[in-house]
């Protein structure tokens, strides 16, 4: 009989209340890196190697694990290397660990591996998911030509614990990527600690897949089958042809926390899903694949709430945007961060237009592209709040002029720090909504520093614009009411009106 959880300390409904606040920090599971420390949690602890398995690599061990493996059963591996050609197929589970600290599994390669050359673990499926699944401290050598495969294949109800899995070398067998898992009970809860690739992997067309795969591999997956919470503590992704971390779910809950991701096709992080929360994580893209026309660092795709916090962006390559929020996510808030962006087309920060409310708090961007620090895209869109942000750089304003693109309606500019003057074309906010406020901002361009053009209801006050050349402020002929209030303004106000 199936009972709670192992693994879990917390109360999940106040878990679930905080809407993914503190991310990896409030789901807390048991159990430390030494294995002795866990034998009291199971019935039956088996020793790999005293049951037969070889631990110098000559031959597979799966046979030995098809016949040990079982409920309420933790499984040691001794330090060695274990070759495994062969998957590993469990289902219908309750409470089985398998824990390796100096252990390494050495997957065959793409042509000597017998059966589907996916996966080493398939723990769970969607119709017979396991409960309480411990999986830790294995590395995986993949150095060898061709062996790259998905290591863990795990769904479970509830009670998902993975942490310190390092696969070493490239993913180039063209298989599924490293890992994919789901929580397919809405209740249910999962951890993935310091699940490392940072190797990443190449294209499908330069494997011995060719041909049987879209792309290639994304780096580790969550898919629509996650309906509970998931949280990724401290991973560690290299690019992959795919995405990175890619987490496709309509209604599970997605937390990143810590970690460090780069390079990947499409995004390095791509969420959506009821609720979602990146933080205290680092994103890079300074190589441009060729197999990836966009490598945007964080992209949501749809959903209800979204969290981006204290995470840092540096795409001194950019090949797509750094953040870009597609058309159905309904709310995203974006705090403490930092983007850096090279020379390129890529802007910055991109608000898709049908997105919903947006809200930017303490978001400093540097921009040295002639691109958007911001583009918010629709007039019929959420409200975005940008409060206490700062934009940089040495963007030159060919062919891209204005730092900040805003097609929105209700949009409030509080505590604005804009600095562009890397040349004479390079102007600050564009505003082609209604309703704006514009307030305690301070601007400084080479061009216009504030074009209002086919908008109304625009309040500015407490505010310095100074452009060294041009006005501080241009109202043009199609726009609307404009209030100015307190503001200083040096080089004027053109109004054609």
């Amino acid at each position: 009989m199936r009972g709670n959880s192992r693994f879990r300390s917390i109360d999940r409904r106040s878990y679930l209340k905080g809407c993914l606040v503190g991310v990896g920090s409030t789901l807390a599971f048991g159990g430390v890196a030494s294995a002795d420390h866990l034998e009291g949690e199971y019935s039956n602890v088996v020793d790999i190697v005293d049951a037969g398995a070889d631990p110098t690599g000559s031959e597979s061990i799966t046979p030995v694990l098809r016949e040990e493996v079982d409920d309420d059963t933790l499984i040691q591996f001794p330090e060695g290397r274990y070759a495994m050609d062969e998957q590993l197929r469990l289902t219908d589970f309750d409470n089985v660990g398998f824990v390796g600290y100096d252990a390494t599994l050495v997957p065959a390669n793409y042509y000597q591996f017998d059966g589907p050359q996916y996966r080493l673990f398939r723990l769970g499926t969607r119709a017979a998911p396991g409960r309480d699944l411990r999986f830790e401290g294995f590395e995986i050598d993949q150095t060898a030509d061709e062996t790259g495969i998905r290591v863990i294949n795990a769904e479970v109800e509830d009670g998902l614990l993975v942490r310190d899995i390092v696969v070493d070398g490239v993913h180039d067998a063209g298989t599924w990527g490293p890992g994919l898992f789901n929580i397919v009970d809405p209740d249910g809860e999962g951890r993935v600690d310091c699940f490392k690739a940072p190797d990443g992997g190449v294209h499908v067309d330069a494997t011995p897949n060719e041909g049987n795969m879209w792309k290639g591999p994304t780096g580790i997956h969550v898919n629509d089958y996650h309906v509970g919470t998931l949280i990724f503590e401290n991973c560690e992704l290299g690019g992959f042809p795919g995405n990175g971390l890619y987490g496709f779910t309509e209604n599970g809950q997605i937390g990143i926390d810590g970690g460090h991701f780069e390079n990947s096709g499409t995004a390095s992080i791509r969420l959506s899903g009821s609720r979602g929360a990146i933080r205290n994580a680092s994103i890079t893209v300074d190589d441009n694949r060729d197999d990836a026309p966009g490598q945007h660092a964080i992209r949501i795709d749809d959903g209800d709430t979204f969290n981006v916090e204290n995470v840092t962006i540096d795409a001194p390559k950019p090949n797509g945007e750094a953040i870009r929020v597609m058309s159905d996510v309904e709310d995203v808030t974006i705090e403490d961060t930092e983007v850096t962006v090279g020379e390129g087309g890529s802007s910055a920060i991109r608000l898709d237009s049908g997105s919903g409310t947006a809200t930017f708090e303490n978001v400093d961007v540097d921009i040295d592209g002639s691109a958007y620090a911001f583009r918010i895209l629709g007039d019929d869109s959420g409200a975005v709040t940008l409060e206490d942000v700062s934009v940089t750089g040495d963007a030159s304003g060919l062919p891209i002029r204005h730092s900040i693109l805003c097609e929105r309606d209700d949009v409030t500019f509080q505590g604005l720090s804009l600095e562009q003057t890397g040349s004479d074309e390079r102007g600050g906010l564009y505003l082609s909504g209604d309703d704006y406020r514009i307030a305690d901002s301070d601007l400084e361009t080479a061009n216009t520093s504030i074009a209002i053009t086919g908008a109304s209801d625009v309040t500015i006050e407490e505010t310095v614009a100074r452009s060294s050349e041009s006005n501080s402020v241009h109202i043009y002929a199609d726009s609307g009411a404009v209030s100015l209030e307190d503001n200083s303004f040096p080089d004027g106000v053109r109004d054609d009106r």
